[in-house]
């Protein structure tokens, strides 16, 4: 069923689907991106699409995703700040950053909905682009790699499961 959403939208946008989903996934694609790079990695595999596009497409839309947050946050950081700076996530969310800032840079891009808000949250608490962009970008790379080499080898089981469950 997804493999099949995923193919009709492939057919009429090319390989830009991917980037799309990735780089607009903040602000509500329904497709999740799991679902999707592990649904990209299955065609790939079996030959539908090219792998190295596909790949391609699903990093760099997940690196203009995080570095367009970052910059947002950079940019809009005292008019948000101000405005959460008393909400209990935010706090926790400062406090988890300010706590162990690399690995949660590091590990957030693996949380679904963290990846995407973490980069706001680094980006107003003051952390330099260069210290961002190694972090973040190798942690990207580590995590588009993860999920689409575990669909490469798992995607058809892990599909099928999903199709039980009625996703």
């Amino acid at each position: 069923m997804i493999s099949n959403t995923i193919l009709e939208l492939l057919h009429q946008y090319g390989y830009l689907i991917f980037y799309f989903a990735f780089s607009l996934g903040p602000f509500g694609i329904p497709i999740p991106n799991e679902i999707t790079i592990i649904s990209g990695a299955i065609l790939s595999h079996t030959g539908v699409i090219n792998s190295w596009i596909t790949y391609f497409c699903i990093l760099s839309g997940l690196l203009t995703a995080i570095t367009f947050a970052y910059f947002a946050g950079k940019l809009f950081g005292p008019k948000i700040k101000h405005r959460f700076q008393h909400h209990k996530h935010f706090i926790k969310a400062e406090l988890i950053l300010n706590k162990s800032g690399n690995w949660a840079m590091c590990i957030g891009l693996f949380i679904p909905i963290v990846r995407y808000v973490l980069p706001l949250v680094i980006g107003l608490s003051g952390v330099q682009y260069r210290k961002f962009a190694l972090i973040s970008y190798s942690s990207a790379l580590l995590w588009t790699i993860t999920y689409f080499t575990a669909g490469i080898y798992f995607g058809g089981p892990i599909l099928s499961t999903l199709r039980l469950l009625h996703f």
